[in-house]
């Protein structure tokens, strides 16, 4: 997911060869985590069971969402459509799996149930842009409104002690916000609404995008009061939130026509690549720390 926005951003600011590179690697560990996923399903299928039971499966759903509006966006349409048709075949039955297993307080991995249902509507979205059918569009809007529905009743459980004490998933919250706002820029550029429809989708737009920079200013100020050094897993959900709300400023900038947004939208997004190579190195680290040389 955080590979895969980033690859987004830079095509949407011209660094093509750093989006494509991106882009191939992101589709590596696409491919990696898939034969995992399919291999415990073969081999362990209690085990697959209950982690599908867990916010963090919905990630499966969110990668393929993301990977393919990069894909669209580079032409690979019917690769997207496949993508997309792929995601929507497990976002149901994962989504009621985590639903019905839902505790109180919940991490910000719990905002994962939105950030999935509008990586659905981010890629029809992205596809209806293209050319791919106007039901596409009508698509993505029911995702997006159902997606905040999600994010309601996701910050409902939240436990906001995260904000001080959380490892990396409590960004979620904002990058939940940032993906929804990213969703309603692809509607308010689509042709298929005018008038007070293309307008209120518009405000919508801001409003969200609004909301997500307010979550990133205390989630970023809260870093400073209270440091978190060190690598954690959870880290790679702190840099998907940084590289979404990156793109859905850039994104924004152009479906609002709100053009001072990009040059902020260009900062965030180095911003969020700066994240992503410190989190590999926490990453290349704790791994050579696991498995040192013989």
């Amino acid at each position: 997911m955080a590979t895969g926005i980033l690859s987004v951003g830079l095509h949407l600011i011209g660094h093509d060869v750093l989006s494509a590179i991106l882009l191939a690697l992101a589709c590596v560990l696409w491919v990696t985590l898939a034969v995992a996923f399919a291999v415990r399903f073969a081999v362990d299928r209690p085990g697959w069971q209950a982690a599908s039971a867990n916010p963090p499966a919905l990630m499966a759903v969110a990668a393929t969402g993301v990977l393919g509006t990069r894909f669209s966006l580079a032409g690979r349409q019917s690769l997207a459509l496949a993508l997309l048709a792929l995601a929507f075949a497990a976002w149901p039955w994962l989504l009621v799996s985590v639903l019905r297993h839902w505790k109180r307080p919940a991490p910000g991995s719990a905002f994962l149930v939105c950030v999935s249902t509008e990586s659905l509507a981010v890629l029809a979205g992205t596809l209806a842009l293209a050319g791919c059918g106007d039901w596409l569009a009508s698509a993505a809007l029911a995702a997006g409104c159902l997606g905040l529905l999600l994010y309601a009743e996701a910050l409902a459980r939240f436990d906001f002690r995260q904000v001080l004490h959380g490892l990396g998933d409590h960004w979620v919250a904002a990058g939940a916000l940032a993906i929804s706002a990213l969703a309603a820029s692809k509607l308010t550029a689509s042709p298929l609404w005018s008038g007070s429809a293309h307008q209120a989708l518009r405000i919508a737009c801001l409003v969200l995008l609004a909301l997500d920079f307010a979550w990133y200013v205390v989630l970023a100020g809260a870093e400073f009061v209270r440091p978190r050094l060190g690598y954690d897993l959870r880290r790679w959900s702190t840099v998907f939130p940084l590289g979404m709300t990156a793109v859905a400023t850039l994104s924004t900038s152009q479906a609002a026509k709100v053009h001072r947004l990009h040059g902020l939208g260009s900062v965030l997004l180095w911003i969020a690549l700066a994240a992503w190579l410190l989190v590999a190195a926490g990453w290349l680290a704790a791994t050579a720390r696991r498995n040192p040389p013989a």
